[in-house]
């Protein structure tokens, strides 16, 4: 029997069957990123409270690198540091939870949480359509069955879970979507979870650090807990701009992840100082309330001044602001088009959005200023009329 060749099968799949990956960053300073020689100003980082480069936090990692070095291991093989105990202790606390757990990224969270929980015959993940892949992969990881409702609608999670059988069930969602920066609406999902006996499982990569009290998440900003939502996971490297991600949970349910999830047990822990960085800049997001509150405001200059140039805004209050155009080609050419002017943004092609059409991405920090947000609404704007009166091509009319 002849097989297939699997080096000779990548070779013909298309050249843009996959992701299209952005340039290397070789320095950076503040929101001033330097991409193939040129300096722009970024807007596609998720370093939302500017903590990333915050010099207590680089202090922080340098301190525990030179004192612990830069090599870790598993925690099946002695990985775990002090460092690793303190960081989840103060999460644990501030986000409101008996106990944390610490990954070396959300996608390893995901796959952990899921592989030790679900995987009897029957168990079924209920997710929203546009989740993270991460959670997607995590349930083909468990052996469970997937099904899907449309995006935002607790309405259809009830009806998934009530056709679902009578295995054991989790309903998981993402807190803040990253297409759009829309939020999923947590507070009927947790009622649909407990009619259904269901456990609610929530990924805030977005929310933490920028919503609720004191930046303690989607899941408190909702005024939920760990009776309505179990399990969560948070990350490390987006408003804390760090590297890594917690579950956060029931101890006994923490325990078990602990003994018993192969990504957890298997994956090397996140370095000392790494971890050490996220826990000072963990300490910075819970004191320093004017983040948060300059954040709020850079999003409500962009609005405004998105409404006021006629740009097509999609419903987002966070750092997350999405432009629709009507086409891949629109949006790259308004994206190419920023890059040489100066600005760096993301796009996000049609078949990703979840409605057909394609997306311009914009990501704000409190390292912005107003007059920078302006700008780059203006330069969006500019180029959009550009595309109506032919001056400025899209990128398939000039491949």
């Amino acid at each position: 029997m002849a097989r297939p060749d699997l080096l000779a099968r990548v070779q013909t799949l298309p050249a843009s069957g996959g992701a299209t990956l952005p340039a290397a960053i070789s320095r950076r300073d503040g929101v001033r990123v330097e991409v193939a020689g040129h300096w722009l100003t970024s807007f596609r980082s998720s370093d939302y409270l500017g903590l990333a480069q915050q010099f207590g936090v680089v202090n922080a990692l340098q301190d525990a690198a030179a004192r612990d070095g830069s090599t870790t291991a598993s925690p099946a093989n002695g990985g775990r540091h002090a460092v690793h105990d303190v960081l989840e202790r103060e999460a644990a606390q501030w986000l409101g939870y008996p106990r944390a757990l610490l990954f070396g990224s959300a996608y390893l969270a995901n796959l952990a949480v899921q592989q030790a929980l679900l995987g009897e015959d029957g168990d079924v993940c209920v997710q929203d359509q546009l989740n993270h892949p991460s959670l997607l992969d995590a349930t083909a990881l468990a052996g469970a069955r997937l099904r899907r409702y449309p995006h935002l609608d607790s309405e259809g999670a009830m009806r998934q879970l009530k056709h679902a059988g009578e295995g054991a069930a989790m309903l998981a969602t993402e807190a803040v979507f990253c297409t759009d920066g829309d939020a999923a609406p947590l507070r009927s999902l947790a009622l649909v979870a407990r009619l259904q006996e269901t456990l609610l499982y929530v990924e805030d990569a977005h929310g933490v650090g920028v919503l609720g009290e004191h930046g303690a998440g989607s899941v408190a900003a909702a005024g939920l807990g760990v009776a309505d939502v179990p399990l969560q996971t948070v990350t490390l490297d987006t408003a804390l701009g760090g590297a890594g991600a917690l579950v956060l949970g029931d101890a006994h349910v923490i325990e078990h992840l602990a003994t018993c999830a192969r990504p957890y047990l298997y994956a090397p822990m996140l370095p000392p100082s790494l971890a050490a960085a996220s826990m000072a800049a963990l300490r910075l997001a819970c004191r320093d309330d004017w983040r948060r509150e300059k954040l709020g405001e850079l999003v409500a200059t962009f609005r405004a001044a998105a409404r006021t140039r006629g740009l097509a805004l999609m419903a987002s209050e966070m750092p997350i602001q999405s432009l629709s155009f009507p086409s891949d080609s629109h949006a790259q050419a308004i994206a190419r088009n920023l890059q040489q002017a100066g600005w760096w943004i993301e796009t996000i092609d049609a078949a990703a959005s979840g409605d057909g059409a394609a997306r311009v991405r914009v990501r704000l920090s409190a390292l912005h200023v107003p007059a920078q947000v302006q700008a780059l609404v203006d330069a969006i704007a500019l180029a959009r009329d550009g595309l109506q009166s032919g001056t400025v091509l899209p990128i398939a009319a000039t491949a």
